[in-house]
């Protein structure tokens, strides 16, 4: 019967969508520079859709290319762009000192770990 209760418990584990999982581990105090890619029509159901997911309405900022964020940060982008349904959520774990070029700027010098997908509503 233990056994039976750990496989159901692991295989409810592994089916649950990832961002169920990892929401927990949202830091509200930290800044979120989301990406639209030009899509500015989707930037308010984005944002609800993040603040929906535990990120603090106040942390939210429009992603500027002479602009980083700090290691900590978080960047949110709708993805896939040119027609979007979903949000990939990052956490920046480096940022360097680059020259800034074309739309991606100084952004090119931030490296980041992808964390979870929230879906665009």
């Amino acid at each position: 019967m233990r056994y039976i209760f750990q496989r159901l418990v692991l295989e409810i584990l592994i089916k649950a969508p990832t961002e169920h999982i990892l929401l927990n581990q949202v830091d509200a105090t930290k800044s979120v520079y989301l990406f639209t890619h030009g899509r500015s029509d989707l930037e308010a159901s984005a944002t609800s859709a993040l603040v929906a997911n535990g990120f603090a309405k106040e942390k939210i900022v429009s992603a500027k290319a002479d602009a980083v964020g700090t290691v900590g940060d978080y960047m949110a982008m709708l993805w896939m762009p040119p027609t979007p349904d979903q949000i990939k959520i990052q956490k920046i774990t480096k940022v360097e000192a680059v020259k800034a070029e074309g739309m991606i700027g100084l952004w090119k010098g931030v490296s980041k770990e992808d964390l979870f997908i929230i879906p665009l509503k």
